[in-house]
């Protein structure tokens, strides 16, 4: 049986679309020549306020803080993936002990705010504790801990939306949980999780800029100090439109790499219950078990 989402469009509903697509292009066009008029009108596209970007001070100066940006997102990534990954996996243990902890984990770390991590461990844990924590792990620490807390639960929701039959499968061929989990749900989930994790990794990216409140030196932090310089004119915009260039292009460049990322997934080997073929010769194989068992094979 066929499940029909929504109805096709007939003629009459392809030209309102079609004029409403042509419509909302115009009014987006329209208001970024506003703008632009606007910048040229007032003066922000004048040689003065960009002359700051030729200086190879400045230059070296935002290829640093574009170095500690990528260096804190590289490392709050990883260690996001293994947060997520670790705890995911503890709250789909059947063990009581193992998955209460974790579940409350990850609710704890979803529900506080990111700033407000990156303050208690910036500010509370050295005052509170003793324990010196540096503006680069407190800003690398904070992501990890909401970051990986939110990635925890999609690969618990991406594991969990797979056919119970594909583990049932696993293990009436004689799989432990770790193989079934390894070889079996996860090559298959990682597919449908693959655009949420990126969605997610781009967060990470993003919120690396909330190190500046803490006076940890990346773009916005460098943007900022650039953009309040009098003798440079205080080019706060011409700065932030810089800074929001390189931001816009590292997403992009994560972008390509997930698309290539996931064109090798498809092309990789496949894994039992992925590959109809390997999940018909399962079948096969549980069916035949089953026989030789009398049929009472218990899943």
């Amino acid at each position: 049986m066929t499940a029909v989402l929504y109805d096709i469009p007939g003629p009459k509903a392809r030209a309102r679309n079609t004029i409403l697509g042509v419509v909302g292009t115009a009014v987006v066009l329209a208001i970024v020549g506003f703008v632009i008029y606007r910048f040229i009108e007032t003066g922000q596209f004048e040689g003065r306020l960009w002359s700051w970007i030729t200086y190879v001070n400045i230059q070296y100066l935002l290829l640093e803080a574009l170095w500690n940006t990528l260096s804190a997102f590289a490392v709050a990534a990883v260690l996001s993936l293994v947060f997520g990954a670790v705890f995911a996996a503890g709250r789909l243990s059947e063990h009581a002990w193992l998955s209460r902890p974790s579940v409350a984990i990850i609710e704890l770390f979803r529900a506080v705010p990111l700033l407000v991590l990156i303050f208690i461990l910036f500010f509370g844990v050295s005052r509170g504790l003793g324990i010196d924590i540096p503006a680069y792990w407190a800003v690398v620490l904070g992501l990890m801990l909401y970051n990986g807390s939110v990635l925890a639960e999609v690969f618990r929701a991406g594991i969990r939306a797979l056919p119970k039959g594909q583990s049932e499968a696993a293990y009436a061929l004689g799989m432990r949980k770790t193989q079934v989990m390894t070889n079996v749900l996860l090559p298959q989930s990682l597919r449908a999780m693959l655009p949420t994790i990126l969605s997610q990794l781009v967060v990470v990216l993003k919120d690396t800029a909330l190190g500046y409140i803490i006076l940890y030196p990346e773009l916005l932090y460098q943007a900022r100090f650039l953009g309040s310089q009098g003798q440079l004119g205080a080019p706060i915009l011409q700065v932030a439109m810089v800074v929001a260039v390189i931001y816009i292009a590292m997403c992009l460049i994560l972008s390509g790499l997930s698309k290539l990322l996931e064109r090798r997934l498809k092309r990789s080997p496949k894994a039992v219950g992925t590959d109809p073929k390997a999940m018909n010769e399962a079948k096969g194989d549980v069916l035949a078990s089953q026989a030789q068992g009398g049929g009472g094979g218990a899943l």
